[in-house]
């Protein structure tokens, strides 16, 4: 079967799992199962993009043991296959509030640690107005600037929905002040969105999947990110602070604890933002879901009440709010 071929008969299948940015789809080839990856085209791009994944994944692969290969690529039509990893989704067998398996977090911590060693000149190049290596409070603004353009973009059309959900007219405000306090350190290769869903588990080993959002930049960044998304029971994030601290070099986590916390609070602003957008899209369209609806609702919920103590708002929002939030708006807006 040519890559061809076996890209058309993903395309028959585009019901198939998809993230934000990509359909994958799995197709059983004479040596076995491959992963063909196919963009969504229109996608709204609410995360900060740097390289393209299959850049990326043939730089990164002498250095980083736990990553898929890149089988193929093309242009045009444009999609990418990857090597198939046996397994389950860390998010089918241990979704958020229940305990991972054991070696989760050492093989997180082992992945951080060897992106350290990833050189810059073997990754695809950056931009001139990137932040410069160790600026981590202009990387802090970069972040910033990114999530405020979202904010601005779809504020006017989702205004009503913001005030319900109390997300104020400026809710990254107060970042202005943080990002200058950041500590310098070396940038690294990150992952930038490491979650139960894009981890593979398979006897007792961790493979990481999706680095389309990879970037150069600071490592406690990676950490916020992993640990906003991923939701560690509390003995679980203790253990995966101890291994990243014990196999992290020092310059790398110099100043780390207030710094965690300042990009904590951004990635909590930013998911308030982001979701409260594409959950109310998906639930206007009636899907597809990426998970059942009444887990979206809890998620939404836990997403506003993690961003609201960032505004200074005390009380918790629930679930029968957000839920009752969502059915107004998609009433007003889904054709009778």
């Amino acid at each position: 079967m040519t890559w061809l071929a076996i890209y058309e008969q993903a395309r028959s299948r585009l019901d198939a799992a998809a993230g934000y940015y990509n359909h994958n789809i799995r197709v059983e080839v004479a040596d076995g199962p491959v992963i063909v990856r196919i963009p969504i085209h229109g996608a709204d791009v609410m995360d900060l993009r740097l390289w393209r994944e299959e850049e990326v994944l043939p730089a990164i692969a002498p250095y980083v043991s736990q990553a898929p290969r890149l089988l193929f690529l093309s242009e045009e039509p444009a999609f990418q296959i990857h090597q198939f990893i046996c397994g389950a989704v860390l998010n089918d067998i241990a979704p958020r509030g229940t305990a991972c398996p054991p070696h989760v977090p050492g093989d997180v911590a082992r992945l951080f640690r060897q992106l350290v060693d990833v050189p810059r000149d073997k990754l695809p190049s950056i931009p001139g107005d990137w932040p410069a290596d160790g600026d981590s409070a202009g990387f802090g603004r970069r972040l910033t600037r990114l999530t405020q353009w979202i904010y601005d973009t779809f504020v006017d059309d989702y205004r009503p929905l913001f005030d319900r959900f109390g997300i104020p007219d400026r809710p990254l405000a107060g970042l202005a002040d943080v990002w200058p306090t950041l500590t310098d350190r070396p940038f690294v290769c990150v992952h930038a969105d490491v979650h139960r869903k894009n981890i593979i588990v398979d006897d007792g080993r961790s493979v990481f999947l999706d680095w389309e959002l990879a970037l150069w930049g600071d490592p406690v960044y990676d950490l916020a990110v992993h640990l906003h998304k991923m939701a560690y029971l509390p003995a679980e994030e203790a253990d995966l602070l101890d291994r990243w601290r014990a196999g992290m070099p020092a310059a790398h986590m110099a100043g780390w604890e207030p710094d965690l916390d300042a990009y904590l609070g951004h990635e909590r602003i930013k998911s308030a933002i982001v979701d409260t957008v594409r959950y109310s899209q998906l639930f206007v369209a009636g899907g597809p879901y990426p998970y059942p609806e009444y887990d979206m609702v809890a998620s939404m919920t836990g997403k506003l009440n993690a961003a609201r103590p960032r505004w200074g708002v005390t009380t918790a929002v629930t679930r029968d709010e957000v839920r009752a939030c969502f059915a107004d708006w998609v009433a007003d807006r889904r054709p009778l």
